[in-house]
């Protein structure tokens, strides 16, 4: 029974990047032998052990045979009698295909250092094609690694669109797209996922909302790169800027999918969009299955992400509406930190705006504070009650709001 480090850990460290958690591989034993040694069994589809001090993964050397289409589809044998070259042929990418064993030394069978040096994100076998999460999977590391170098090799990136042509991504469950976004939402240059769908066609079979973005114009007046599709890729760059939160990274590449839905006489411009893009988001958020705290955001920023461009336009009584919507009039609440860095990644994902000052923050906040401040109990001492405190307390908020930001503005324009 041996037992070598593989995959994540082996390549970060020979890039000198973060090692964020171990695996292993057990060649030479049986499940038995593993229980015996006092490791607990964790695995549903193959045989996967914790180890009984660290915690660690360490999964016994298997192969796999495709037996049906999907990525379920696939008959496992994990015993003594796979070797460690068997198991690391059936990996990904060959930058994931090294081990190595308790004294240092690298066992690497199929070019992983070699791709690693090149930059390159290549597949081990053509078993590759039998696994549409690979897919994503790909994607996700050309947006971990897009900033040192790395890209798709071009017979991968063929594989990836023999793939999608075959409707190999139709089979994927909303469950494990929804959890490869979120992880790749998390990633440095998470717009990087993206582009690398769009280029093997899955962004249409996964994402066909934002797919549909591309080539719609924009006026260039705001939108110097015109296309809505590139402005989005860019506002989440923005958004990955300023926000390691993948809510708010989420919000901003959802906020303008209502473009694809504007009607074509009144292109470029974009009126109404924002509701039609709150409708469409709901179709996104059931076929994803999205967990309500990011669809709670990504709705706000598509409905009110105008509001807040407008910001200094805006009657105050619609101001405070808009942070009544937002949820912001909470003391405990965080939403309208969020919500902001959303808007402002929106605003400098365009080109020549990448590094603009956006004093709706200041405003919008400013408004916030001025309204929490009103007190409420001097009109549940008038005998108020019920709805007609919410009325009244609105009105106490909007004059205090009033008062906030004409000396807000007579700040800016000393």
């Amino acid at each position: 029974m041996k037992t070598y480090l593989v995959g994540g850990a082996v390549r970060d460290r020979l890039l000198n990047y973060p090692v964020s958690e171990r695996d292993w591989v057990v060649v030479g034993a049986t499940a038995d032998q593993m229980l015996a040694h006092g490791y607990r069994p964790v695995g549903k589809d193959f045989p996967v052990f914790l180890h009984p001090q660290t915690s660690e993964e360490y999964a016994l050397a298997r192969t796999e045979r495709k037996t049906a289409p999907g990525y379920t589809g696939f008959a496992i044998h994990a015993d003594a009698d796979v070797t460690l070259e068997q198991d690391l042929l059936r990996r990904d990418l060959t930058i994931n295909a090294i081990a190595e064993d308790h004294s240092g030394k690298l066992y690497d069978p199929y070019g992983g250092q070699q791709d690693l040096e090149a930059r390159l994100l290549r597949h081990v076998s053509e078993a590759f094609i039998e696994d549409p999460v690979r897919i994503l999977r790909v994607a996700r590391f050309a947006a971990r690694y897009a900033h040192m170098g790395f890209k798709v090799a071009d017979e991968t990136m063929a594989l990836m669109s023999e793939m999608t042509a075959r409707g190999e991504v139709d089979a994927l469950v909303a469950e494990r797209v929804w959890a490869e976004l979120v992880k790749a939402l998390a990633e440095r240059t998470p717009q990087q996922f993206f582009i690398v769908l769009r280029e093997c066609n899955a962004l249409q079979r996964l994402f066909p909302e934002l797919d549909a973005l591309f080539g719609v114009p924009q006026p260039a007046k705001y939108h110097p790169e015109i296309d809505t599709g590139v402005h989005t890729l860019m506002t989440l760059k923005q958004a990955a800027r300023l926000s390691d939160n993948t809510k708010v990274r989420f919000a901003a590449l959802m906020h303008d999918i209502g473009k694809a839905l504007t009607p074509v006489e009144i292109l470029p411009g974009h009126r109404g969009h924002e509701e039609a893009g709150a409708r469409l988001f709901e179709d996104v958020a059931r076929r994803l299955r999205i967990p309500d705290q990011y669809k709670r955001l990504t709705s706000q920023v598509i409905r009110y992400h105008t509001h807040c461009h407008r910001a200094f336009e805006l009657t105050v009584s619609t101001l405070v509406d808009t942070l009544y919507a937002l949820n912001a009039l909470r003391s405990d609440s965080d939403n309208l930190e969020l919500f902001l860095l959303a808007c402002m990644a929106d605003a400098r994902g365009r080109i020549g705006f990448e590094n603009r000052d956006y004093q709706q923050v200041d405003l919008f906040q400013t408004a916030q504070q001025a309204a929490l401040n009103v007190d409420v109990q001097p009109l549940i001492k008038q005998g108020l009650t019920g709805k007609k405190i919410g009325e009244a307390l609105r009105i106490k908020r909007i004059q205090a709001v009033k008062q906030a930001i004409s000396q807000l503005k007579a700040a800016h324009a000393a």
